[in-house]
């Protein structure tokens, strides 16, 4: 064995810590696309209209939305480990009462304090795993994004499974597994310090003033108007049942998982962040204008579906990398006020996309998210100029850029926008 397989094998000789906090982030990754195969099922048992049903991902996306305002500044006040615990604690209660509520409405409502806590855990989770992990910020970077992956791809699956059971299978799955991971961190976890300066509630507002930084976020806002009209709304015109349904999303999340970690680098490389943005967000256009005149065309529509995971994938890593390229502010001030700014549009597209095909047609969500999407090529190329010096390694008044290889390794494909500011931190307290 050489000493390459040696350092790769030692890599995931972690301690049990390490692994306690992955396992969380999986199924805290798992909630993405948990709900997706159910969400029909919920419109039938409990007499739900599709907007209704949406609401589910509108309530825990805009909840999560607004509390990227404050998981800075109440990580930097508790620490790691105690926001970690919290975290847990809320998704374990919400979850718990979500599959216990006897109406949408209630669902609805608990799915929301769900999305609290998933942020307060997402904001500090990667900087748990790499204060205890062993063979530096490589090994834990490689873990979180296996945890990532894995957590994206199962969700779909696991759900699907669990709703075939019944629609409150995937709820009581996630409040039980939360709660073997929040028992794991409670022992297992070493106390981590508190950082030596706290945050400002007002930073993240006060960081979009920033012409990069906005700009790239309206993008996202833009662009995730189009992936959540996708998630949120393509279930209901497929019309298959729940653990097809879960195939179907288990084979978006594959190439979502994919894509994040191994083909969004190095198409990065090869043709630069801009360049490779405005090719991914194009061809998501058409595969969602695909989706808009084809919406009663089930083969057709399962093959966008399924190929939307290799445009997402590569979107979701290169402009969260764009936004801390273009930033002038600290990154985890400026991973807050991203995530703020995107998942506001997340979080409403999927409630409008039922209220538009019931006003309308089952075809107009679709080419709303089609057009949504060409929009964003537009506001991303109003700050070209920014994106490619950042890439070049310049600051917008075309000075060098010096980054230390820990920092540049921070850049980590995060569908919360949070791994890199997690890892700031980390750095912070270790100086």
């Amino acid at each position: 064995m050489t000493s390459t397989d040696h350092s790769f094998t030692d890599m995931f000789r972690q301690p049990r810590a390490v692994y306690a906090v992955a396992f969380a982030c999986v199924v805290s990754f798992m909630g993405i696309g948990l709900v997706d195969p159910i969400l029909p099922a919920l419109k039938s048992q409990l007499d739900a209209t599709e907007s209704q049903v949406t609401l589910l991902f509108t309530s825990y996306l805009v909840v999560t939305a607004f509390a990227m305002l404050v998981t800075n500044a109440v990580s930097s006040r508790l620490g790691a480990k105690k926001t970690l615990i919290t975290g847990l604690i809320i998704i374990v209660v919400f979850s718990a009462l979500a599959g216990s509520a006897s109406s949408i409405d209630g669902i609805v409502a608990f799915r929301a304090g769900w999305g609290l806590g998933n942020a307060l855990f997402i904001a500090t989770s990667l900087s748990a795993i790499v204060s205890s992990a062993r063979g530096g910020f490589a090994g834990a970077i490689i873990l979180y994004e296996a945890a990532l992956g894995l957590g994206i791809a199962a969700g779909p699956l696991v759900g699907g499974s669990l709703g075939s059971i019944s629609w409150r299978g995937p709820f009581y799955g996630v409040a039980g597994l939360m709660t073997i991971a929040l028992i794991a961190i409670v022992f297992l976890l070493p106390a981590t310090p508190r950082p030596d300066h706290t945050t400002s509630l007002l930073a993240p507002i006060k960081a979009l003033s920033h012409r990069g930084l906005l700009t790239v976020s309206i993008a996202a806002l833009l662009y995730n108007w189009g992936f959540f009209t996708m998630l949120g709304y393509a279930p209901f015109p497929l019309e298959l049942g729940i653990m097809e349904l879960g195939w179907v999303f288990f084979g978006w999340g594959l190439l979502v998982a994919f894509f994040s970690v191994v083909g969004a680098p190095r198409l990065q490389a090869a043709f630069g962040t801009a360049p490779t943005l405005y090719a991914a967000f194009a061809l998501f256009a058409v595969d969602l204008a695909l989706m808009a005149a084809f919406t009663t065309t089930a083969p057709v529509m399962i093959a966008c579906v399924v190929a939307s995971g290799i445009f997402i994938g590569i979107i979701n890593t290169l402009v969260t990398q764009a936004v801390m390229l273009v930033s002038p502010v600290e990154r985890p001030v400026a991973s807050a006020a991203y995530g703020f700014v995107r998942f506001i549009g997340g979080g409403l597209a999927p409630f409008a996309a039922g209220h538009l095909a019931a006003a309308f047609s089952v075809h107009v969500p679709f080419a709303v998210g089609a057009v949504a999407v060409v929009l964003a090529i537009g506001v991303l190329a109003s700050a070209h100029r920014i994106i490619a010096a950042a890439d070049a390694g310049l600051d917008e008044d075309g000075h060098e850029i010096t980054e230390s290889e820990d920092e540049i390794a921070s850049e980590v494909a995060d569908e919360f926008g949070g791994a890199p500011g997690a890892i700031d931190e980390e750095l912070h307290l270790r100086r």
